[in-house]
């Protein structure tokens, strides 16, 4: 029997289980694994590298679920499922670079657990547990604390503040993860929640599609069938998080009218190159899931070894635009400081503009002119014919770079046409 697939146990983990078991949300969040030192066989780690890890483990928790576990391989140090879920000694060593808030997310609450930035848009923490602790989490302030629901006492509080606030019509639910509550306890928040007229939309951020895709059952999207609009934003990171059983939790949520966005985080090591996101978009698109974001790693204490430069992801996203399906392409953003929001960044692709014209780039390097409206664009002698400038001047009206395999194609089209 295969031991790192149901039906079995895990080797070095001695956790017997059968099939109903491992389909069993509850069970995958009962057998979570809490202590490195209880996989260490199973990943082959050595006396000292379980010493290092518990040490991270007294600052910064381990959890991990079963099925989440089971799409490591084991024997690669760099796997991207182990470096999102294993403790590193870089999170001590680089705790100093981050803050414990750094969206600063408490001081834009108006009451415990919700936070008011966005004037339409509020975000509610309705739980601190999670079905495992990814290590990049931007909240791993709330790691040391009970894996507890937030009491009723504070949920009513802030949905009184919902009630009373008019201007918010989209409230977000997170966490911890909403989708590790009793589905009877999401509903009656929810159903508080749709009562409230002003309230349009209702979002939550889950990462169990990901990490432990049975929680996505037939009751639970069922109840959410009944609060529409629902919308699920979700954190898929690395390709080898689709598989066939995340794939059928996301169908069975849009099978009951659920629409689902992907928010994933650029984290150096694991997906910050073009190709491992090009193809992560992709095989999102091929289940029904919308890129929606791609996320600057947060300044948050304890992932720095995480971090890209931010020019790391303006070159990824040079390498998607044109290059691959447009809905496919997230936005990529980075959370200010200080409260300050998601800001977009992106290439640059206007490279100058006069009264009469605009110049751009596309995702070739070809520089054309785009006339403005209303406006008759007329030679000017006086200017150089070269350049942008010349575009500008009305006197070119592109700049083409050599091996253009667009043109490339043009051309032989027209050869074969006579033309």
């Amino acid at each position: 029997m295969d031991e790192n697939h149901p039906n079995g146990s895990w080797k070095g983990l001695p956790i017997p289980f059968s099939s109903k078991e491992w389909n069993d949300w509850q069970w995958q969040m009962r057998n979570r694994v809490t202590q490195v030192s209880a996989i260490k066989k199973y990943l082959g780690l050595t006396v000292k590298d379980v010493s290092a890890m518990t040490e991270v483990e007294k600052r910064f928790r381990t959890v991990i679920t079963p099925y989440y576990l089971s799409l490591a391989n084991p024997k690669d140090p760099n796997d991207p499922i182990l470096r999102q879920s294993l403790p590193d000694q870089r999170e001590l060593d680089m705790a100093d670079f981050g803050d414990a808030d750094p969206l600063s997310e408490e001081d834009d609450m108006p009451v415990p657990g919700l936070t008011h930035r966005y004037e339409d848009r509020a975000l509610m923490v309705v739980t601190n547990a999670c079905a495992m602790f990814c290590r990049h989490c931007t909240r791993k302030r709330i790691w040391n604390g009970n894996d507890a629901n937030v009491c009723d006492t504070n949920i009513d509080a802030m949905i009184e503040y919902v009630r009373r606030t008019p201007q918010i019509r989209d409230v977000i639910l997170s966490g911890g993860d909403p989708f590790t509550l009793a589905t009877s306890r999401l509903e009656s928040i929810l159903k508080r929640l749709r009562a409230i007229k002003h309230v349009e939309v209702i979002r939550i951020g889950t990462r169990t599609p990901v990490t432990v895709p049975m929680r996505i059952d037939e009751e639970l999207c069922s109840m959410l069938d009944r609060y529409g609009p629902i919308w699920v934003n979700t954190q898929f990171n690395h390709p080898q998080e689709i598989t066939e059983e995340s794939a059928g939790a996301i169908d069975r949520l849009l099978r009951h009218g659920v629409c689902v966005n992907n928010q994933s985080v650029l984290l150096r090591g694991i997906n910050d190159d073009p190709e491992t996101i090009k193809t992560l978009c992709r095989q999102l698109v091929r289940i029904k899931v919308r890129p929606y974001y791609l996320f600057q790693c947060d300044q948050v204490e304890g992932v720095e070894h995480f971090r890209t430069r931010i020019s790391r992801g303006i070159e990824i996203m040079e390498s998607l635009r044109g290059h691959t399906t447009g809905f496919s392409i997230p936005t990529f953003v980075v959370d200010g400081p200080e409260g300050t929001g998601k800001i977009p960044v992106m290439p640059n692709y206007l490279i100058s503009q006069s009264e009469q014209m605009s110049v751009l780039r596309n995702y070739e390097g070809m520089i054309v002119g785009y006339r403005e409206s209303g406006e008759r664009v007329l030679p000017m002698i006086h200017r150089t014919s070269t350049g942008v400038a010349g575009i500008l001047a009305g006197r070119v009206s592109s700049i083409v770079p050599e091996g253009s395999r667009r043109l490339s194609r043009r051309s032989a089209r027209a050869a074969c046409s006579g033309r």
